[in-house]
């Protein structure tokens, strides 16, 4: 993840400063990938945190995926995993 995506995190979702590592984690060990209803080559990872600034909640990281190019748009808490094709789910 680039520092600018970094920034943009913890700007835009102040709750997200200082749980950047939680973004890795999400990534290298989702609980759930979605691919997004409005932009297909957007893909949703969601792993449940039973501890963050806002209460337990998922953490959702938005990855851009064109052409094996993936990058981090935003990652944000959420209560609720969006509808959407379910690419890989953990067992």
């Amino acid at each position: 993840m680039t520092e600018e995506r970094q920034e943009h995190i913890e700007n835009d979702h102040p709750e997200m400063r200082g749980q950047i590592h939680k973004i890795r984690y999400t990534l290298l060990d989702p609980y759930i990938i979605v691919r997004s209803r409005t932009d297909e080559n957007v893909e949703l990872f969601y792993k449940f945190y039973q501890h963050t600034p806002v209460k337990a909640k998922y953490l959702c990281v938005v990855v851009k995926n064109l052409s094996n190019d993936l990058f981090v748009i935003t990652a944000y808490f959420t209560d609720t995993i969006k509808r959407g094709e379910i690419l890989w789910e953990k067992k």
